[in-house]
């Protein structure tokens, strides 16, 4: 269960940075689509 909560998490989070790097606000588009992957499949295993 936690994995799939964590999963739409990432996925909202990377989208949001994909988001803010159209908007021109490139670091944070970075930060965030990073914090994203660090959060979904390949990182589950960091809270889990």
């Amino acid at each position: 269960m936690w994995d799939l909560i964590l999963w739409i998490i990432a996925v909202v989070i990377g989208i949001i940075g994909v988001v803010r790097l159209f908007q021109k606000q490139f670091l944070w588009g970075i930060v965030l689509i990073v914090v994203a992957l660090l959060i979904g499949p390949g990182g589950v295993s960091l809270f889990t």
